[in-house]
C-alpha cells in the first residue's frame, strides 16, 4: 500500500481557523469563509502555507458543527459550496493548501440519514447508525436515545445525545444487533463517507483531519479493526486522489500511522504528556523551572519507535478543545514554547491567535456546545477598533465575547513591534522553512530530558542542535561526542559553545549548525 505523503506535506505549517470566530465580512457577527480568503495573505505572510479549517458544513449547531446535517453544502452563516470552492482557489494561487475537518463518527439528528433511519419502516437508512432490537435494550458501553421516534430500539451517541453514532460495524460482534464490520449496513457508511470526501476532493480541497478517527469501529478494544477500516480508505485515497492529505485525531500514532494516515496529532488527554509542556500547574516552558518534560519525551520517543519513524506527529500550539497557551505562559514563555513547536518534526499546527497570544477569556457562558472550551474559541482579534476588527456588529451581537482588557492583544500592534511574539513567530517560521533538517521528515535525537533540553535535528544534508532553556537562570550543559560549530539562531538572550559543553541564558533556545 502506498503510504508516502504528499510533496506539500515536507514543509507544511498549518493554521487552524475555527471559522465562525476568525473574521466577519457581512456583519452578523459570525465569521465566514469570505472572511478567511481575505485574510490570506496575512497567513502566508506569518509563513504558514497551509489552512486547517474546523468544520464548515451545514449544521444546528449544538456542537459548534460537528453535529453535521449535510455533509456537502456549506453553512448558510459562513457562506456558499462556491464560496469555499472560491478559497481553495485563492489558497493555491498563493502557494498554499487548505484541509477540511471531516467528522465521520456521527452527524447531527437533523440529517436526512437520521431521520429517514428513525422509521419504523425498513429502508436504506435503517442500518446507517447503530441501533439495538428493542428500546429496552441499551448499546453497550455508549450513551444511547430511546423513545424518539415510532422504530423499536435504541440508538447509539457519540458525545452529545444530538451525536447519533454512524455505524461501521463491530470488531467484535456479541450481540444480535452488533453488525459485523463487512455487513451491509457499515459497508454502505464506509461508501457514504468516501463520497463525501470525493466530493470536495474534486471541488478543490487538499485532504482532511479526520474527527475522533480512531472510534469509528465498535467494541474494538485493539483498534485493528478501525485500523483495517482506514486501510480502506487510503486504498481508495491512493487510487483516486494520491496527493490529499489525511491527518488523524486518535492520540496513538502506531495505529493512525498504520491506518494509512500521514500524521497524528497529540491530543489534550490520553498518555502523549503534551500537557506537561504547555497547560498544568508548572508548565516546562515555565520560567519558573519547576515543570517536566521527561514523561512527554518518553512516550514520544515510544511512539517513534513504534511507527519505526514513519508517519509524522504533531504538536499543535492549541485547539479548540484545549485551553490557550496564553492561560499559563506569557509572550516571553509562549516564545520559547514556540521555538521548540516549530523546530520539531511532523508538519507544527497554530492555532488562529497563539501567535498573539490571545487569551482564554474566563468565565463564559457555553456557547454552540463549547462549555469550558468556550474561552478558547473568541474571535480574532485584529485591531484596536470595533470588535477589535473582527465584526461591524454590536459587540453584544458576537458569536462569543472577546476579551475585554483595554490591553488585549491585536494583531495590527504584534505587527508593528519588532520584539513582539508575532513577529518571533514569523522569524522561526522562516528560520524551520530554510533549514531541511528542521522541517517535517527530518529525525530527531532527544539527548536530554531535563534543563536544557537539547535534540538533534537532522537530514542528509545537516545537523542542527537545539538547546531550549525555559528556566529565568542560565545554565550549562556537555554533550559528549557533539561540538557545534556555528550558532544559528537564538530566541531570547544568547549562548555560546565551548567545545561540547553549552552555556546557555535563563529564558533561551539556541539552535547551532552541528
Amino acid at each position: 500500500m502506498n503510504t508516502h505523503a504528499p510533496k506539500w506535506l515536507d514543509n507544511a505549517i498549518f493554521y487552524e481557523i475555527y471559522p465562525q470566530s476568525f473574521l466577519d465580512t457581512d456583519g452578523d457577527g459570525i465569521g465566514n469563509i469570505r472572511g478567511v480568503t481575505e485574510k490570506l495573505d496575512y497567513i502566508k505572510e506569518l509563513g504558514c502555507n497551509a489552512i486547517w479549517l474546523n468544520p464548515c458544513f451545514a449544521s444546528p449547531f449544538t456542537d459548534a458543527g460537528y453535529d453535521v446535517a449535510d455533509y456537502c453544502r456549506v453553512a448558510e452563516r459562513y457562506g456558499t459550496n462556491e464560496d469555499l470552492a472560491a478559497l481553495f482557489d485563492a489558497a493555491h494561487q498563493r502557494g498554499m493548501h487548505v484541509i477540511l475537518d471531516l467528522v465521520p463518527g456521527h452527524t447531527s439528528v437533523e440529517h436526512p440519514w437520521f431521520k429517514a433511519s428513525m422509521q419504523p419502516e425498513k429502508n436504506e437508512m435503517s442500518d446507517r447508525y447503530i441501533w439495538t432490537d428493542s428500546i429496552w435494550e441499551s448499546v453497550d458501553c455508549l450513551p444511547c436515545l430511546r423513545g424518539i421516534s415510532q422504530r423499536d430500539g435504541s440508538v447509539a451517541v457519540n458525545f452529545f445525545s444530538t451525536q447519533p453514532a454512524l455505524n461501521y460495524g463491530f470488531y467484535q460482534p456479541e450481540k444480535p444487533w452488533q453488525q459485523a464490520m463487512d455487513a451491509p449496513g457499515p459497508l454502505a457508511t464506509r461508501e457514504a463517507m468516501k463520497d463525501v470526501m470525493r466530493f470536495w476532493l474534486q471541488m478543490g480541497c487538499d485532504g482532511f483531519r479526520v474527527d475522533m478517527a480512531g472510534s469509528l469501529v465498535k467494541n474494538d478494544p485493539d483498534g485493528l479493526g478501525t485500523i483495517a477500516l482506514w486501510q480502506d480508505f487510503r486504498a481508495f485515497l491512493d487510487k483516486e486522489f494520491p496527493d490529499a492529505a489525511m491527518i488523524s485525531e486518535w492520540g496513538e500514532p502506531d495505529k493512525s500511522l498504520l491506518g494509512g494516515f500521514h500524521m497524528d496529532f497529540l491530543l489534550q488527554f490520553g498518555p502523549s504528556h503534551y500537557n506537561d509542556l504547555f497547560r498544568c500547574d508548572e508548565p516546562f516552558f515555565s520560567r519558573r523551572g519547576k515543570g517536566s518534560a521527561k514523561e512527554f519525551i518518553a512516550t514520544y520517543n515510544k511512539n517513534v519507535e513504534k511507527t519505526n519513524g514513519k508517519g509524522l506527529i504533531c504538536i499543535p500550539s492549541g485547539n479548540h478543545d484545549m485551553d490557550r497557551m496564553a492561560r499559563r505562559l506569557d509572550d516571553d514563555e509562549m516564545k520559547i514554547a514556540f521555538a521548540f513547536l516549530l523546530t520539531m518534526p511532523g508538519a507544527p499546527f497554530l492555532y488562529y491567535g497563539d501567535e498573539i497570544g490571545l487569551r482564554h477569556v474566563e468565565n463564559l457562558t457555553s456557547v454552540e456546545g463549547g462549555y469550558d472550551r468556550t474561552g478558547a474559541r473568541s474571535p480574532m482579534q485584529w485591531t484596536k477598533g470595533l470588535n477589535a476588527g473582527f465584526s461591524s456588529a454590536p459587540c453584544n451581537a458576537l458569536y462569543i465575547a472577546q476579551d475585554p482588557n483595554p490591553d488585549r492583544p491585536d494583531v495590527a500592534s504584534h505587527m508593528a513591534d519588532r520584539t513582539s511574539l508575532w513577529r518571533e513567530v514569523q522569524r522561526l517560521i522562516g528560520f524551520r522553512l530554510a533549514h531541511s533538517a528542521l522541517q517535517s521528515n527530518g529525525s530527531i535525537t532527544f539527548l536530554t530530558d531535563s534543563l536544557p533540553l537539547c535534540y538533534l535535528r537532522r537530514d542528509e544534508t545537516e545537523t542542527i542542535l537545539a538547546v531550549i532553556n525555559p528556566a529565568a537562570a542560565p545554565t550549562s550543559v556537555t554533550l559528549d561526542g557533539i561540538t557545534p560549530t556555528k550558532l544559528c539562531c537564538t530566541t531570547g538572550a544568547s549562548a555560546e559553545a565551548d567545545g561540547s559543553t553549552i552555556r546557555i541564558d535563563g529564558a533561551t533556545a539556541a539552535f547551532f549548525v552541528v
